[in-house]
């Protein structure tokens, strides 16, 4: 059986940004193969969750390991690994500085993900924009190249000096999508931020400078089709279905137009989620819910799986189609 391992993003290295594509991975034990499937925007899913939530494992040279204690995952968690895979995936990681003896060249950027919300990273030169599309960057820049080490030191110092974290929160980054100032004023706040890093008593001298270029993904991502507020939907439990078309992708997060009006009725008047003339509630997933389970075909035509508008308690059975049958699993 097909298990999903979460959200993917195609692309990366020297390719541009705009041919990326949102996708989520499938990994057959029986078969030990792996897939993805397309997640573009308009697709129609409906699919069911089935049987247990399971860790999918650990990635390691471009394979699939197996969780040899196939433990079962709490479903409303976005944590897709159990934590002894957890262990073993952060022994050979850049991020837990375990990995210090990478002979790769890194790059340092500057991500923005709304107004205010600047941070510094660094990852593999040779991914490319992978890890800026994953995490749902809005925009970004380069700042420099070279050694893991100096890239490190380099992410360590500017983030210090220059006042922005090397991470913010999944809530602040979604409610930052809904109201996002023109492009030029995006690219004017990362063109200061970058000319602030350059300052030569800060810049390390085994870091290769980057000159000033900004890559903006409101077309990637489709962010003209996000409306101010969204629903969220909440946890996947065993036979929890999910009936909706993909509106847009944003790392891990897929916007869904929930199927129907009836759904959507149950949060009329707290201004979440409307999707305007054209109907349907509106609501943002964590894909990576998804990862660890059996996806077979939705037996319904209305989405199960709890729905929240900001701040408000969870409904039920966020849509419903009122003609026509339902579409296709993926």
């Amino acid at each position: 059986m097909w298990r999903c391992t979460g959200p993917r993003w195609s692309g990366g290295g020297p390719e541009p940004a705009g041919r990326f594509g949102q996708r989520l991975g499938w990994y057959c034990a029986e078969r030990a193969e792996t897939r993805t499937s397309l997640l573009p925007a308009g697709k129609t899913l409906a699919f069911a969750t089935v049987g247990e939530r399971r860790c999918p494992g650990v990635w390691r040279a471009g394979r699939w390991i197996v969780c040899p204690y196939r433990a079962v995952l709490d479903g409303a968690s976005a944590r897709d690994q159990c934590a002894r895979c957890a262990q073993l995936d952060r022994s050979r990681s850049v991020a837990a500085d375990t990995m210090a003896d990478d002979p790769r060249p890194y790059g340092v950027y500057l991500a923005y993900f709304g107004p205010g919300l600047l941070k510094v990273g660094i990852t593999a030169a040779e991914r490319g924009a992978a890890r800026l599309v994953e995490q749902g960057a809005v925009a970004y820049a380069w700042l420099g190249r070279g050694p893991l080490m100096a890239a490190r030191r380099a992410e360590a110092v500017l983030g210090s000096a220059l006042g922005v974290p090397d991470r913010f929160p999944k809530v602040a980054k979604r409610a930052a999508r809904g109201a996002l100032p023109p492009v030029a004023d995006r690219v004017a706040e990362l063109a200061q931020l970058h000319g602030r890093a350059r300052d030569p008593a800060l810049w390390p001298e085994t870091l290769e400078p980057v000159g000033f270029a900004c890559t903006d993904h409101s077309e990637l991502f489709g962010l003209d089709r996000i409306p101010g507020e969204v629903a969220e939907l909440g946890g996947m439990t065993a036979g929890a279905e999910v009936v909706g078309e993909v509106l847009a992708g944003v790392g891990p997060d897929v916007y869904l137009r929930l199927a129907g009006e009836r759904g959507a009725g149950k949060l009329e008047g707290e201004g979440a989620g409307r999707s305007g003339a054209a109907g349907g509630l509106i609501a943002v997933m964590d894909a990576r819910v998804l990862s660890g389970w059996v996806l077979g075909a939705a037996g319904g035509r209305v989405t199960t799986v709890p729905v929240s508008a900001k701040g408000r308690a969870a409904v039920k059975g966020a849509g419903e189609q009122e003609d026509g049958g339902q579409e296709g699993l993926f």
